[in-house]
């Protein structure tokens, strides 16, 4: 060896193929454009389908709870059959919800196309899994995930800008027909299916898998009925007794389902690796995060768009100045996604998880204090969006580098599903909070600073849960040396 060279101890390729991320993020495009597209001509649907605005409640209500249930069993088959082929059949599944909402005449028919439409909420567990799996075998698959789940996740968001953008000028170039209109996004879902195919390798499943079906269903009753309880809460008021009785019994129910999984050797869900220190903070995480991430944008564009000349509160906004809120905040999720890619290899990961959740907190909780103009407003919602976009990509991502193989795909799946929870929760209670004292058809100031608080609050939370992580969890393992590399020449004796 030439004498000052300093010796190669490592010769680690590239973990995950650029291409792979790329197609990758061409799927949370389309994603995105999914969740941005149909809110925006929400209306519009509404008449075509000869419906009031209230019965919108139910479209989301059924998709929410079919991506609940169906997101944990479909990333389980990923484990066990490959994450790709799971990805395929799922997008076959979204593509053909997406063609039948179109020609979807009637409220039932649109209500099941919407629902089944939900599956796409699999697709981000499942890349991840895909991205992860990849990365496992040079030994850096934690951090590279991570920094791949930040592009994901500007994907995501990107699409789901240009999915709102989009809705609206497509409606007025097809002038109002909505067939036409609803057929944009089927199109671009189908598109997905070849590039999936031709693109994206397939995992390593284990072999000898079996699919826990008696576990998968004392799950989903119990989702089931909690769910169900949530949607009624939300429309019978907290005063009636059944939601909660529901709720109740929901929560009840997996007392049999984790006496069940405890007994099988490859149980539905392994409540074993769910105790380790790594694993319950991130899952834990998801579902309080989720209160702020899904539970608090209807009341943030309510306030924004509340008259303070009629009230004495709101910033009274019209529709365009509400989008630019929305704008700015989910442009900040972008910031806070690529802040995660950015610093991913640089930063603990458990710090960035703790650093993050923080940042959401103090962005909800300086709204209590800073919400008179749309310039305060929209500075708290930047700090809150940077967490929460960085949070929305490092969960899955953690969730990935904390499970066992062959359950990588189960574990990313439940962030999205204890994220899901933790939002329908809080969009029930919210909506019974700011009924409390309202004025007129506005709700009151004081229910509005409660659901700020309480989405500081339960951020702050879950930054302080996060401090039971080891400080060394999500991290890569050592460097491997080059096995093929010869070992250094002895330095000549003098």
């Amino acid at each position: 060896m030439t004498r000052g060279t300093r010796p190669r101890t490592t010769s680690l390729r590239t973990a995950i193929p650029v291409a792979l991320v790329g197609w990758l993020v061409c799927v949370e495009l389309v994603s995105g454009m999914l969740q941005g597209y149909y809110v925006t001509i929400s209306t519009e649907i509404a008449r075509h389908l000869s419906i009031v605005d209230a019965d919108l409640n139910w479209f989301e209500a059924g998709q929410l709870l079919l991506s609940a249930l169906s997101v944990p069993v479909l990333a389980k088959l990923g484990d066990m059959h490959g994450h790709k082929r799971v990805l395929l059949a799922s997008t076959v599944v979204v593509a053909g919800a997406s063609w039948w909402m179109a020609f979807a005449g009637d409220f039932w028919s649109y209500l099941v196309a919407f629902s089944l439409q939900g599956i796409y909420a699999v697709w981000l567990p499942l890349e991840i899994a895909l991205i992860f799996d990849r990365g496992r075998r040079t030994g850096r698959a934690a951090s590279e995930t991570r920094r791949a789940a930040g592009l994901l996740v500007v994907g995501l968001e990107t699409g789901a800008i240009l999915g709102a953008l989009g809705a609206a000028r497509a409606h007025a170039a097809f002038g109002e027909a909505m067939v036409p209109t609803l057929l944009v996004p089927a199109v671009f879902v189908t598109l997905l299916l070849p590039a999936i195919w031709l693109g994206v390798p397939e995992s390593e499943p284990l072999p000898d898998r079996s699919l826990d079906a008696v576990g998968f269903s004392l799950l989903a009753l119990s989702l089931l009925t909690v769910t169900s309880g949530l949607t009624f809460l939300r429309l019978m008021g907290a005063g009636a007794p059944v939601p909660w009785i529901l709720v109740g019994a929901g929560v009840l129910l997996m007392l049999p389902f984790g006496r069940w999984v405890l007994r099988r050797p490859d149980p539905a869900i392994d409540l074993r690796v769910l105790r380790r220190p790594e694993m319950w903070p991130v899952q834990l995480t998801a579902g309080l995060v989720g209160v702020s991430l899904l539970g608090a944008q209807t009341p943030l564009a309510t306030y924004a768009g509340t008259d303070p000349d009629e009230v004495g509160y709101g910033l009274g906004l019209d529709a365009s100045g509400r989008s630019i809120v929305i704008g700015v905040y989910l442009l900040s999720l972008i910031v806070g996604a690529i802040l995660l890619a950015v610093l991913s290899r640089r930063i603990r990961p458990r710090l960035l998880l703790i650093v993050a959740a923080s940042l959401v907190g103090v962005g909800y909780l300086a709204l209590v204090v800073a919400h008179d103009t749309l310039l305060q407003m929209l500075a708290c919602l930047v700090v809150a969006g940077i967490g929460c976009g960085a949070l929305v990509g490092a969960m899955p991502a953690a969730a990935a580098a904390a499970a066992p193989r062959g359950q990588t795909g189960v574990a990313t799946a439940l962030t999205n599903t204890t994220k899901t929870i933790g939002g329908s929760f809080a969009s029930s209670i919210f909506a019974i909070v700011l009924a409390t004292g309202a004025v007129g058809t506005a709700a009151s100031i004081g229910g509005y600073v409660t659901v700020w608080v309480v989405c500081g609050a339960t951020a702050l939370v879950a930054a302080v849960a996060l401090v039971a992580v080891p400080r060394l969890a999500f991290a890569d393992p050592d460097p491997v040396p080059d096995a093929a590399q010869e070992p250094p020449a002895p330095s000549p004796a003098r």
